[in-house]
């Protein structure tokens, strides 16, 4: 693989946001708390669209792109060692919106924008078959949404007001965050 210029994301990156809430005291009632988390969710979202970017901008291929996104993956997605609970599920949460992101990016540069529905059509489709405990389907789908994010199209997140809490609430939770990275993908300083 030739790399290209820039590391689009480290370990040492993550570990700082993990050593970053292991320091704090974490409640997610709490404002600052919350937005440490979705700082840290969006940090990673950021990383995502500057890949998709280069993509999109020939800088690099579908391979090195591809590359690019597991080795994000299996950091942010690895078992964090924290030994307290709470703010392992709090960590946790943060992987599972981010979950989606990378399937969507994945399947984006794959098998480009799904065409079938809009963001709005795979989203509900996504909640039915979270309903049905269709959980494959439910990611497949809420991934489809995702490559319509990538592509440009609006994901309002009002079309979550009216639907349980699950793992699609999630997930779009994810791809709100990668609809305001590519928007606007500004590093966010975790020092803030």
């Amino acid at each position: 693989m030739s790399a290209p210029e820039e590391e689009f994301y480290s370990e040492e990156r993550w570990q700082n946001w993990l050593d970053r809430l292991r320091d704090e005291d974490i409640d997610p009632e709490d404002e600052d708390s919350a937005r440490l988390l979705l700082n840290l969710q969006d940090d990673v979202a950021i990383a995502v669209a500057k890949i998709l970017k280069a993509y999109d901008n020939d800088a690099i291929d579908d391979e090195e792109a591809l590359e690019e996104l597991t080795d994000i993956r299996e950091v942010v997605l690895s078992e964090p060692d924290f030994e307290d609970e709470d703010k392992l599920m709090l960590v946790d949460g943060v992987q599972t919106s981010l979950v989606c992101v990378f399937y969507s990016a994945e399947q984006y540069i794959a098998d480009g924008v799904a065409d079938e529905t809009d963001v709005t059509g795979y989203v509900q489709a996504a909640v039915e078959a979270e309903q049905e405990e269709d959980l494959d389907r439910a990611l497949g789908l809420s991934a489809c949404a995702g490559t319509r994010v990538i592509d440009g199209d609006d994901l309002n997140m009002d079309i979550l007001d009216d639907v349980e809490y699950g793992l699609v609430t999630e997930w779009v939770n994810g791809l709100d965050s990668l609809q305001s990275a590519l928007s606007d993908p500004e590093v966010i300083e975790d020092d803030d």
